[in-house]
């Protein structure tokens, strides 16, 4: 046989063993028992590494990205991955992702011309300037994958954190965050294009909208083009950095008397850093050893733990849930909302319902604990991990939520390892999104409910999130979905939208609700706390309580349905 047609051959072998099976049940059939999805992390040497750049590439990349900010305008769009092969139940027509991009060359009615000539005048008037401005494909943030755009840009200008081993705080100062309407033809297009040039990036989007945050050296030129397109926008944050100096103001001297009465510091008035989550969880294991329990399952890349509250009354006849926080670093509203729970049931263990106490809750509020501290220390608007590059340190990060072994690899995951969105080198290759998976894998639990909590957008996604389709029993997903967001109404007045990932939003494969889902969990879903818009990511601390407490009463309700249907 020819050398050529055994590569062939080879190859055609690694894509069908590269590629996870996938339930060929009909809708409304039971979804199959745990573990019984095969995962590409299952399957030896299944890394999908091909689509990795060379060191030379990338770092030629970057030269050129760091000499100039825009190159072509009209540039050869990147051609999109592979579409994974088709699934249990596809998404009725009129589900299908309402902002899914259009190929740029399709958006006759945007002038290229007229952008182009804007761009490069920014060029020669303002230098390029490594300031970190890309938030390439915040989760709506959602923080899932830009909303926006086709998820494999151009490689962006480095972060001054990743520039040098002595990290530099970064600063918003002049930044600005717009709602831009989407609904016009070209619109999208437009963003994409400065989004690729890094002069501006995205926050969030819904179906007619997109929250962009604007370079604060590139709002004269932004306002200019977008002017001349008739774009629509409102500015919603004036100052980025202004609002992040307001964000999380110091506890007052009667709080901070408290701390030493409390035996811990954990307030719920205050974003508090790594060492006040631990230390309270600690806390409450030394205060209820009965009931409470901690454990570390695992290391983050840095070398913190990842810490595991457990709260259970022992019996065997317990239903189990899993919840987890802050696996994207800068979604400070998540570990402050999943502490709230612990606190409650904590503190209220004896006086709670059978159906929370006839239930094992284990909690792990920060899934990305070095993340989530360079954000409190250097980058308020970090996303990802803070596992370096091997091409000293040009880019640092994978996104956790792509890095699960269900459909990795897939839409709206980035093999560009500059990329808000990427997936890393294979599927599990980060400690943090191993660790949870181990310890679910081998967890004696019988896990009914799987929620990560996310900001922000006010959704309820359920799977699939890798391609627009549903699982089987998505019917039930989306009406418990719908009985939870009723209860958050009720409770705080917060309208949350129901629906599968990938249907609602967008596709984003390789995130931790499908693995869960894929492993037998029923109730799997990502819920995207407060708010819309108007704060984003750096919601005021006021804001704390009131979106706990709402995420708190849907909780119950779904506690209430696994336990009596």
């Amino acid at each position: 046989m020819e050398s050529w047609s055994v590569l062939v051959v080879l190859l055609a072998a690694s894509g069908v063993l590269g590629t996870p099976f996938i339930n060929k049940l009909a809708p409304g059939q039971e979804f199959p028992a745990k573990n019984s999805v095969r995962q590409p992390s299952n399957i030896e040497d299944a890394s999908i590494d091909q689509a990795q750049p060379s060191a030379s590439e990338l770092t030629s990349t970057l030269t050129d990205a760091e000499s100039s900010i825009v190159d072509k305008v009209d540039e050869t769009p990147v051609k999109p991955e592979a579409e994974p092969a088709a699934a249990e139940v596809s998404i009725k027509p009129d589900s299908v992702n309402p902002i899914e991009e259009t190929p740029e060359k399709s958006d006759s009615n945007v002038s290229e011309a007229c952008i182009k000539s804007d761009l490069e005048s920014l060029v020669a008037t303002e230098p390029a300037k490594t300031e970190p401005q890309e938030s390439e494909a915040a989760h709506t943030e959602t923080d899932h994958v830009d909303p926006v755009i086709d998820e494999e840009p151009a490689v962006l200008i480095p972060k001054i954190g990743d520039l040098s081993k002595k990290e530099v705080k970064v600063d918003y100062s002049g930044a600005q965050v717009w709602k831009i309407n989407t609904n016009r033809t070209g619109v999208r297009a437009v963003i994409t294009r400065l989004r690729r040039r890094n002069l501006v990036s995205t926050w969030g989007g819904d179906h007619s909208s997109a929250d962009i945050l604007v370079r604060h050296d590139a709002i004269e030129n932004v306002t200019r083009i977008f002017k001349r397109e008739n774009i629509l926008y409102d500015v919603i944050i004036e100052d980025l950095q202004k609002r992040i100096d307001e964000e999380n103001p110091p506890l007052s001297p009667e709080e901070l008397e408290l701390h030493d009465r409390r035996g811990h510091r954990m307030t719920w008035k205050q974003y508090h850093r790594l060492e006040d989550i631990h230390g309270f969880m600690e806390y409450l294991a030394k205060t209820y050893p009965t009931f409470i329990s901690t454990k570390s399952i695992g290391k983050s890349h840095e070398g913190r733990d990842l810490k595991v509250l457990r709260i259970s009354d022992g019996k065997l006849t317990n239903k189990a849930v899993f919840i987890d926080g802050g696996i994207h670093a800068r979604e400070w509203i998540s570990p402050a909302t999943v502490t709230y729970f612990i606190n409650q049931f904590a503190e209220n263990f004896d006086e709670e319902s059978d159906d929370i106490k006839n239930t094992d809750w284990h909690f792990l509020p920060v899934v990305n604990p070095d993340g989530y501290e360079y954000t409190h220390t250097t980058d308020r608007l970090w996303r990802k991990n803070r596992k370096p590059s091997n091409l000293a340190r040009v880019c640092s990060g994978i996104d956790l939520n792509r890095n699960f072994g269900y459909r990795w690899g897939g839409k709206g995951a980035s093999s560009n390892p500059c990329s808000e969105t990427f997936r890393g080198r294979n599927a599990f290759s980060e400690p943090e999104s191993k660790a949870l998976a181990d310890f679910i894998k081998s967890s004696g639990a019988n896990f009914s409910a799987y929620l990560t909590y996310h900001s922000y957008g006010q959704y309820l996604l359920y799977p699939w999130g890798y391609d627009n389709v549903v699982p089987p029993d998505y019917k039930d997903l989306d009406e418990v979905g719908k009985t939870i967001a009723k209860a958050i109404e009720e409770t705080g007045g917060s309208k949350y939208s129901v629906g599968s990932s990938s249907g609602l939003l967008y596709p984003a494969s390789g995130g931790s609700d499908d693995w869960a889902k894929a492993q037998g969990i029923k109730y799997s879903y990502t819920v995207e706390l407060s708010d819309t818009g108007r704060y984003g990511f750096i919601l005021p601390t006021s804001y704390i309580d009131p979106v706990a407490k709402e995420s708190l009463a849907g909780l119950r309700a779904l506690m209430k349905i696994i336990h009596h249907g």
